[in-house]
């Protein structure tokens, strides 16, 4: 049988300990989030490498056909217009992400 004595003194262990794990939790780790550095070179990588695959796919079938300088124009202009593509769709992810963020901080 425990007297109410030491069950307060339990209790304020408790909530001391409950406070101290709080001061410890090192909240959301910052690796986990990308920096805006991060985001612009993810960007910049996705728009060369639609270049150049457009370039290779564009260059092996002038190669193939002997039509060199048709395809490869073509495949290159087709390759940005897919980089661009892509770094739209990043972009609008990266919006998302950034109008999510304060609502999920207000609502946890």
């Amino acid at each position: 049988m425990v007297d109410d004595a030491t069950r307060a003194r339990m209790e304020a262990l408790e909530k001391r300990l409950a406070a101290a794990r709080r001061a410890q939790d090192p909240g959301p780790r910052s690796d986990e989030h990308y920096s805006m550095a991060n985001m612009a070179w993810r960007m910049v990588t996705e728009l060369v490498a639609g270049l150049l695959i457009g370039l290779g796919i564009g260059y092996g079938l002038d190669t193939l056909f002997g039509t060199l300088p048709l395809f490869l124009v073509l495949f290159v202009l087709l390759g940005l217009a897919a980089g661009v593509n892509v770094m739209l769709r990043t972009a609008k992810e990266i919006q998302a992400d950034a109008e999510r963020a304060p609502r999920d901080r207000e609502e946890g």
